[in-house]
């Protein structure tokens, strides 16, 4: 045995001791790399692992402060995947220990996992959740304190400037070069600012070794407190960020990302957003600092070199980023502005607009424009790629001359196939940028190019390559508040541009260059790329024309849409289409969150619709079994004909005569039977509920209404007051006073269930005692609530007679009744127009939306003479778009349909179809407690037990999320036990749609998986 076998022997018997007397426990002994402490992984004899620090002779402070630091987040925060400390069998959390000297011991959970550095999953799950875990951290470590933390740490970027004087132990003389910029750097900018910022105690050092990741990619653990100090708080996301970009394709998208997550939890200021790229390039300074000085002083612990290597090509990398650019794509991750003032230029821009000169032609008052499509979708999108300046120039003449236009336009923000070469690369690797940033103008070479208004010339350069600008000219501007921009024109004329100087001041109006030949500006056909910039990026004019695509949003910042300045009668700018990420991230900041996102989890860009399906962005075709409101079928040809006819024509309020609002008011009174013949028009069902109750308190002078448990009849607040499936729920405020809830006549597991004749009788009773109820307080009903098919209430059908006696009873106590056909109306119960009609009852008011327009916003109440008259109080009732020309035509575009189409029959021959298939799977999938349902409105209820009926909702759950993955099937929830299959397809749904359905239901039951 050699001496370093005897040695290593000798230090595993003095740890087992070491755990078997203090700790009560032994197992196999595994030795981890550390770089002052020793470090071992335990495994016990029951298979359970600890992590065992034995801690180097040193500062008692930093240790209690290690030890202070893991007992406050075991308090403030249990819940973060970090070690916890171990007593010994005396309580106590740190032991005396001899090994290789004094050192302290230390036992601690174990956190599995592989390190970030080693796992294969890594991705950009790891650092959104690592961002996540650093700012919820450091949020429960606000209020700590400890005399150790405030020691002054050469690991603490925030004291960067010591390292100034250990420049000289680099020996590469291009590497102390960049550190030195960086450093100075530090000391000249970022520090004074970084003292404007919060300071705390902090991890300081989540490297790629002090990072678990689990096999998904998610951080499982935070290893290694042995970096705890007190500075400011940025310090922890740009130490975490210089590890994490480490192998990144977009090094800046790992530190953004990474700062917009631990934003999300933990906010930080633009400040601090603003100061994090560069603390990112301090941390690699300083780290090759530290790397020189003790490779010098202890040049065989080669721990000292783990990541060095990286260190130095991270940094090199970093260096070749645009620093403004990088700024800006953090500021946005974290929810700012990426340019601060670039909304203020906007908002100048818009409020001056009409002072400003025209930039060419100003002799045409109102020109008019062809816009070129240089998409790959293009109609000349093969010419574009192929054609010379010249042939191009030719092309661009014959099309103008076609659309009888005086000039050509190109577009802002599209995505164009045109730009070759290498300038259009960017430092992330197979990323080019194809976004235009700016308007082109073609018109013939030397014509006059005029500043829209006054600036002074701030930048002249001549890029003189092959597809450049040529020579390129920035004006610039400032706002009365102070903010500066600048007006970028590319494609001028050599000779014009030879008589600016910079700083020459420019009038609004004045003709101070002109547009280029070909030959000398980048070889494109003559034309001026016009462009606004709200932060050159430090490139003056040799500013980027053009963006990247996934990177919009700070691009568009950088050089908004200057259709401003031009005023065109055609639009010049186009919508940059964004990946569902993006997409999912800016609901989340700019739409209230309360609007959820169907499918959340995966959600769906839809791009289109045809009949029953929904069409994605990728051109996937996904069966709509939710759409009611698309009634007739997503964009119906007839209706969206009658549409753009209309709107082409006119669309105003209904106080003017309009022969379409008269005949649709006609038309649809006439599907409802005497005495309801008097319409109101609104814009959606809320608005048609909420008016209801107007109605109803006008004609009865009560106030009172009775609703049925678990409904849902609208989002307005007056709706939510009578809809307990909102104001019983999450967020609710409970019953109103003035509202009286129903039971709900449930067949299948309520009181009175199938079977049973007399079940719609004895449910009504229970209105007959809300009745009474009032009248014990001196009050009567003004109006009772019921769809003819209870929709949130799990797609319930009503037992037979239930509305009839429910209508007796609130209108002998001088009541009226409405029948809620928001949901189920027109046609779709198959065998009636309306739900209502099912019960054999004629209601006081009907109330209708989704279905009425086909997607377009359109309601209506439709009521009787002595109700409306009753109404007409001398307070006027008017709606700005109910009953708008287009609406009525729309409206009348959905009966033709619905008629023409015999879409009520359709839906009762494929509903049959449907139930009865449903039916028949029940008698092989035992979870199918009931189907249900009237047409193409149905219910299918899982249930764990047909005896007990216990919901399956997490079933239902699986089997939603599995018809959409599997089968493309989009299927929702509902009931109050969130167990009901809701089936209600646009009505064009097929027998083909219908037996897909059936297949896919039948394969996703056979594969649930077990409970």
């Amino acid at each position: 045995m050699t001496d370093a076998n005897r040695q290593g022997a000798s230090e595993s018997e003095a740890i087992d001791a070491l755990l078997r007397d203090s700790y009560g426990i032994s197992g196999r002994i595994i030795a981890l790399p550390g770089e002052h402490d020793l470090n071992y992984c335990i495994e016990a004899e029951d298979g359970t692992r600890f992590l065992l620090k034995l801690h180097a002779p040193g500062d008692a402070d930093d240790l209690a402060m290690q030890i202070a630091v893991l007992d406050h987040l075991a308090h403030a925060a249990p819940e973060l995947p970090i070690s916890r400390a171990l007593p010994d069998k005396n309580g106590s959390t740190a032991i005396a220990a001899e090994l290789r000297g004094r050192r302290t011991a230390r036992l601690l959970t174990w956190l599995n996992g592989s390190v970030w550095s080693k796992s294969p999953a890594r991705g950009r799950q790891s650092v959104v959740t690592l961002g996540r875990l650093l700012g919820e951290m450091d949020r429960s470590l606000e209020s700590f304190s400890h005399p150790g933390a405030t020691r002054s740490y050469a690991w603490d970027i925030g004291r960067a400037d010591m390292h100034l004087e250990n420049l000289a132990f680099i020996t590469d003389a291009d590497k102390r070069a960049v550190v030195r910029a960086v450093l100075e750097r530090f000391v000249d900018e970022v520090l004074p600012r970084l003292r404007q910022c919060p300071r705390q105690v902090i991890h300081n050092d989540a490297n790629d070794y002090n990072v678990l990741l689990d096999e998904a990619g998610t951080v499982s653990g935070l290893l290694d407190f042995g970096d705890v100090v007190e500075t400011w708080r940025v310090v922890e996301i740009a130490v975490a960020g210089a590890y994490a970009l480490i192998g990144a394709d977009d090094p800046v998208d790992a530190i953004a990302c990474l700062a917009g997550a631990y934003h999300a939890v933990n906010p930080v200021s633009d400040t601090e957003a603003e100061l994090i790229f560069d603390l990112t390039c301090t941390r690699y300074a300083v780290s090759m600092c530290m790397a020189a000085k003790q490779i010098r002083d202890n040049p065989e612990n080669t721990y000292l070199l783990v990541s060095q290597e990286d260190v130095w090509r991270e940094l090199q990398r970093l260096q070749r980023e645009n620093r403004s650019l990088a700024v800006a794509r953090i500021r946005d991750a974290c929810g700012f502005e990426p340019v601060p003032h670039g909304v203020r230029i906007e908002r100048w821009l818009e409020r001056n607009a009409h002072d400003f000169a025209r930039v060419l032609k100003p002799s045409l008052a109102k020109p008019k424009v062809l816009a070129l499509d240089l998409t790959a979708a293009g109609p000349d999108a093969g010419a574009w790629t192929t054609l010379d300046a010249d042939g191009a120039e030719r092309l661009i003449e014959e099309r103008v001359a076609q659309a009888g236009a005086d000039f050509a336009i190109g577009l802002y923000a599209e995505d164009r196939i045109i730009y070759k070469g290498d300038a259009y690369e960017t430092p992330t690797a197979g990323q080019r940028r194809t976004i235009h940033l700016g308007i082109d103008v073609f018109a013939p070479a030397h014509e006059s190019v005029h500043a829209p208004f006054a600036g002074a010339v701030a930048f002249i350069h001549d890029d003189a390559v092959e597809f450049g600008f040529g020579p390129t000219v920035m004006l610039e501007h400032r706002t009365e508040e102070g903010d500066i921009f600048w007006t970028l024109y590319g494609h001028l004329s050599r000779q014009s541009v030879a008589r600016l100087a910079v700083g020459q001041a420019v009038a609004g109006g004045e003709a101070f260059c002109s547009l280029g030949e070909a030959s000398e500006n980048g070889n494109w056909s003559p034309h001026l790329h016009f462009q606004i910039v709200t932060d050159h990026l430090g490139l003056g004019a040799r500013m980027h024309g053009v963006g990247v695509g996934d990177k919009w949003q700070v691009w568009r910042a950088i050089s908004p849409d200057p259709s401003v300045v031009f005023g065109f009668s055609t639009p010049a700018s186009v919508i940059v289409a964004r990946d569902k990420d993006f997409l999912v991230r800016e609901r989340h900041r700019r739409i209230g969150r309360s609007l959820s996102i169907a499918y959340s989890a995966t959600p769906l860009k839809i791009v289109g619709g045809e009949g029953a399906y929904l069409i994605d962005e990728e051109g996937t075709r996904w069966l709509d079994m939710v759409n009611n409101v698309c009634h007739v079928g997503h964009c119906h040809p007839r209706v969206v004909k009658v549409a753009q006819a209309q709107i082409a024509k006119l669309n105003t309020n209904s106080r003017y005569l309009h022969d379409s609002l008269v005949e649709y008011s006609r038309r649809l009174a006439n599907l409802l039977p005497d005495p309801l013949n008097v319409c109101f028009f609104v814009n959606s069902g809320s608005e048609a509920n909420d008016l209801a109750i107007r109605l109803a308190r006008a004609y009865t002078g009560n106030r009172d209404i009775i609703t049925v448990d678990h409904a849902y009849h609208g989002h307005l607040s007056s709706l939510i007051d009578v809809s307990p499936y909102k104001f019983a729920g999450k967020g609710g405020e409970g019953r109103p006073r003035h509202v009286r809830v129903a039971e709900m006549p449930d067949l299948y597991r309520g009181r009175f269930r199938y079977g049973d004749a007399e079940a719609g009788r004895k449910y009504a009773e229970d209105v007959r005692d809300q009745v009474a109820a009032l009248a014990v307080e001196g009050r009567r009903p003004a109006l009772f609530f019921s769809e003819g098919i209870l929709g949130t209430g799990g797609q319930l059908t009503l037992p037979a007679d239930y509305l009839k006696e429910a209508y007796a009873h609130v209108r002998a106590a001088g009541g009226l009744c409405l029948a809620d056909e928001v949901q189920v109306g027109f046609g779709r119960v198959g065998s009636h127009m309306w739900a209502h009609e099912l019960q054999g009852v004629v209601p006081d008011i009907v109330t209708m939306g989704k279905p009425i327009g086909n997607g377009h916003p359109m309601a209506a109440v439709v009521t009787t003479e002595a109700i409306a008259a009753a109404f007409a109080n001398g307070m006027e009732y008017f709606n700005t778009f109910g009953g708008n020309p287009v609406s009525a035509e729309i409206g009348l575009a959905v009966l033709d349909v619905i008629r023409d189409e015999r879409l009520m029959h359709h839906c009762r021959v494929i509903g049959d179809r449907l139930m009865d298939g449903v039916r028949a799977l029940a008698a092989r999938h035992e979870i199918i407690g009931d189907v249900r349902g009237h047409g193409l409105f149905n219910g299918v209820e899982l249930v764990r037990d047909r005896e007990t009926l216990e919901p399956a909702a997490a079933e239902l759950d699986f089997v939603i999320a599995e018809m959409k993955r599997r089968h493309h099937i989009l299927l929702s929830s509902e009931g109050p036990h969130h167990n009901v299959l809701k089936v209600k397809p646009p009505a064009p749904f097929s027998a083909e749609d219908c037996d897909r359905f059936l297949d896919g239901l039948d394969d996703t039951l056979s594969r649930l998986p077990p409970r």
